[in-house]
């Protein structure tokens, strides 16, 4: 029996191994946006929603029409207590240039402000669309924490170097692979959703 295609639709070379490793197991062939001929290189689905669920569901829609498979699709962000909210939907977008850039931003927005005013989330909202029903499904995940005050730690990307989690003592940005699984938003998300597709594509 030959395994559905799945498309994952990124092609940040971070998120991809991330998000397989988190859907091991399931019985699809998992594609990410490199792999699809359909797809132009330089083709970027729009994000023009006001609300992580609106642009995930935007971003999975476009590329399984374009493509005709089962696609996926994140967005995520950064939200800061004391910036209300924000960079939010922008976090990709915060400031220009790089992600090195953009979290130099947040450190700078917040040079002063005490640590118990210092709370932030990631959050995460993955959609599922399947072109052939035209129905989609949505799952959030969410981690609590603090932005620290400094860089911490070389691994992961964007804002991990900043962002601290209390319950182990460390940015993401210093935590191993497993330690950031284990309380990683995006995390939760794409596990619900393995369970979405357990229910509805293979029950």
């Amino acid at each position: 029996m030959n395994k559905r295609k799945m498309l994952i639709g990124t092609r940040s070379k971070g998120k991809f191994p991330e998000i397989i490793a988190l859907l091991q197991g399931l019985p699809f062939e998992f594609v990410n946006l490199n792999d699809v001929a359909e797809i132009p290189k330089d083709y970027q689905a729009p994000e023009t929603g006001e609300t992580f669920e609106e642009n995930a569901l935007m971003k999975a829609k476009d590329y399984a029409e374009k493509s005709g498979l089962l696609t996926a699709a994140e967005d995520s962000g950064l939200e800061v207590d004391a910036l209300n909210g924000a960079p939010g939907v922008m976090s990709a977008r915060w400031a220009p240039g790089s992600d090195l850039d953009r979290t130099t931003r947040i450190l700078e927005e917040l040079e002063g402000v005490h640590e118990s005013k210092r709370g932030a989330c990631f959050r995460a909202v993955v959609a599922l669309y399947d072109p052939k029903t035209k129905k989609s499904f949505t799952t959030t995940g969410v981690c609590t924490g603090k932005i620290s005050t400094e860089f911490r730690g070389t691994n992961g990307f964007a804002y991990d170097p900043i962002f601290f989690v209390p319950q182990l003592g460390k940015t993401f940005g210093e935590m191993s692979f497993e330690e950031k699984n284990s309380v990683s938003f995006r995390n939760i998300a794409w596990r619900r959703l393995g369970q979405i597709l357990e229910q509805e594509f293979l029950s």
